[in-house]
């Protein structure tokens, strides 16, 4: 299997939900040499998106998505074994993710969550559906250097107004960033609400965290 094969072999595992299989690819991949976070987001990230667009769909169900994002955590968890010891070690920086309360697509934001991982971020994921203070509690508590949150309805994306308001209430909005994401936001929106950052995907979320915590660190 070249690799080539391979990255298709993956996105069909994780497409499949085999676990198994998925686990069995990221080992055939330690052993060919094949570098673990190209495997990540041109195999399995790609698999977990084609699982995204068959849920929007209804063509599979969320127990089936589920069951997908777990494969997806076994294979990377095995792929991280052949991170160097010293980008395993490092921490690239700390995130606080989550999806806006009353919006329960987080497909997107697990598989940012996971990549953030694989980058050497320290990731609190805090699910979907999750309360604005949540959010504020949890960058208090981590000292989180990014706060990200997703909303895939109009009714749900209000709440990431709120909760840049709410982090200045809390004395926190000078201490962390802020990014938005998710299929009704938009560059604009996160302009107009004041948003350090806005991604489209999942690898422009990374990036743009990536560029975002080299400059807090700088």
């Amino acid at each position: 299997m070249n690799e080539q094969e391979l990255m298709e072999a993956a996105a069909a595992a994780i497409v499949a939900a085999d676990e198994e299989k998925a686990v069995e690819l990221a080992r055939q991949a330690l052993e060919l040499g094949l570098d673990p976070v190209k495997v990540i987001n041109l195999g399995y990230s790609e698999g977990m998106k084609q699982v995204g667009d068959l849920f929007e769909r209804g063509q599979v169900f969320l127990p089936e998505v589920i069951i997908a994002s777990e494969a997806m955590v076994a294979a990377v968890d095995i792929l991280e074994e052949g991170l160097p010891e010293a980008e395993r070690e490092k921490t690239a920086g700390i995130a606080v993710l989550g999806t806006i309360e009353g919006d329960v697509h987080d497909i997107g934001k697990g598989i940012v969550a996971t990549l953030l991982r694989v980058y050497g971020f320290e990731v609190h994921d805090l699910g979907r559906d999750v309360p604005i203070d949540v959010f504020v509690a949890k960058v208090k508590e981590t000292g989180a250097h990014i706060v990200g949150s997703s909303a895939l309805m109009t009714t749900t994306m209000v709440g990431q107004r709120a909760l840049e308001q709410k982090l200045k209430d809390a004395g926190l909005r000078d201490k962390v960033k802020t990014m938005v994401g998710g299929a009704v936001v938009t560059q604009h929106w996160a302009d107009k609400i004041g948003a350090d950052g806005y991604a489209e995907d999942a690898q422009e979320a990374v990036q743009k965290a990536i560029e975002i915590a080299e400059t807090m660190r700088g």
